[in-house]
């Protein structure tokens, strides 16, 4: 064995991966963890058809890849605001919203979804491949703060049920009332006969949707899955792999850790400053981003519609009509619901304006594309 193969790390496994194997899934590597990308035709599924049933059915998908750290006590609150950009102090018990944690210069740790279980109890959800930094960091960062920091990463499988019809499917399933349940809110109620399960109305599909919390082990996990599965057969529910996750959030611009942020782009820059809770008193990167603010940004994250035949892929060269060098594409793919070539990029402000012809560099040629508006997808708004 060499010294390479000797200290490589293992590729982790959600405790539905022999599940996923066994259905045919196309798997690969993904930020060390073996995930399914997408399953086979054959049981009608593919990127595309798996995008399709979560724009107008319900797709399910294993995300037991992703992060939880919880923190608990009487100066959890207090902790929360410190490390990270949004105002936890406006949720309510069982209400949940999207943040950052950030860097003291205002860049990206990693984004999150930020629940209130508690009076004194917040479950932070983060990003598959920034578990262990995130981690490190919350701890390091909340030391002076009251309360427990635990990672239970490990402790859920965690599946999602997204899409128009991921209500009906799920209700099926639950005792608990998913009508009463509002958008980025919480509950708690029993699923699939196991009591007090948390279900959380987040996603990351830029549909609605649901995401369930069950023990990690693998013959409940497996029970799980293949129960909503079949449930969801009058629905004509499929499983989803990470090939649809990624081009449903594209549609929807929900930016994605690595390419949209990261450690070198700032909240201004990522346009997410909505999220950004300025007038709260302290938060680590506040400072920065004032400065920043003040200064104006150098770039900025547009959308982009190829009008010429071709895909700008991730790290493609944006250029202006000269065939000047401008900025870089962070994501892009074609989009199954908009039947159409998009891709998210940053470049100089003066160029955001929707409209503005660019080209990408295809195989070291400009291919026209445009600015539009962004998100590329919204969802159409339903009763339930």
């Amino acid at each position: 064995m060499s010294s390479i193969e000797a200290t490589a790390p293992a590729i982790r496994k959600t405790a539905l991966n022999a599940v996923h194997r066994q259905m045919g899934a196309k798997m690969v590597e993904f930020n060390g963890w073996d995930m399914p990308v997408e399953y086979p035709a054959a049981i009608g599924c593919g990127i595309i058809a798996e995008h399709m049933a979560v724009r107008t059915g319900v797709g399910i998908f294993d995300v037991s890849h992703m992060g939880d750290i919880r923190l608990a006590g009487p100066r959890a609150l207090a902790a929360v605001q410190h490390i990270s950009m949004n105002d936890a102090s406006r949720l309510a018990v069982g209400q949940a919203q999207y943040s950052a944690l950030l860097y003291p210069q205002g860049t990206f740790v990693d984004d999150v979804i930020v629940h209130r279980l508690g009076e004194v109890e917040y479950l932070l959800v983060i990003n598959a491949g920034t578990r262990e930094k995130d981690f490190n960091w919350v701890r390091d960062n909340t030391r002076q703060f009251e309360c427990a920091v635990e990672n239970v990463s490990d402790d859920f499988t965690q599946i999602a049920i997204q899409g128009p019809r991921a209500v009906d499917l799920l209700q099926k399933l639950t005792d608990a009332d998913l009508s009463v349940v509002k958008f980025y809110w919480v509950t708690r109620g029993t699923v699939c006969g196991l009591k007090n399960i948390l279900i959380a109305r987040t996603g990351y599909t830029a549909e609605d949707g649901f995401e369930i919390y069950v023990p990690a082990d693998e013959q409940t996990s497996t029970r799980v899955w293949n129960e909503i599965l079949s449930a969801g057969i009058e629905f004509d529910a499929v499983p989803c792999g990470l090939g649809a996750r990624n081009t449903l959030r594209l549609e929807g611009k929900l930016p994605l850790y690595g390419h949209e942020i990261s450690d070198t782009i700032n909240v201004w820059e990522a346009g997410l400053d909505r999220f950004c809770k300025m007038e709260k008193t302290e938060f680590v990167g506040r400072t920065a981003l004032e400065k920043a603010k003040t200064e104006g940004v150098k770039r900025t994250l547009v959308g982009l519609e190829m009008i010429e035949r071709g895909i700008a892929r991730d790290g493609y060269k944006v250029l202006d009509g000269a065939g000047r060098e401008i900025g870089y594409v962070t994501s892009g793919s074609p989009a199954p619901f908009l039947k159409k070539n998009i891709a998210l990029a940053y470049v100089p402000p003066e160029f955001a304006a929707v409209g503005i012809p660019v080209k990408v560099e295809i195989r070291g040629q400009g291919v026209g594309a445009q600015m539009v508006p962004t998100p590329f997808y919204k969802r159409p708004k339903r009763t339930a």
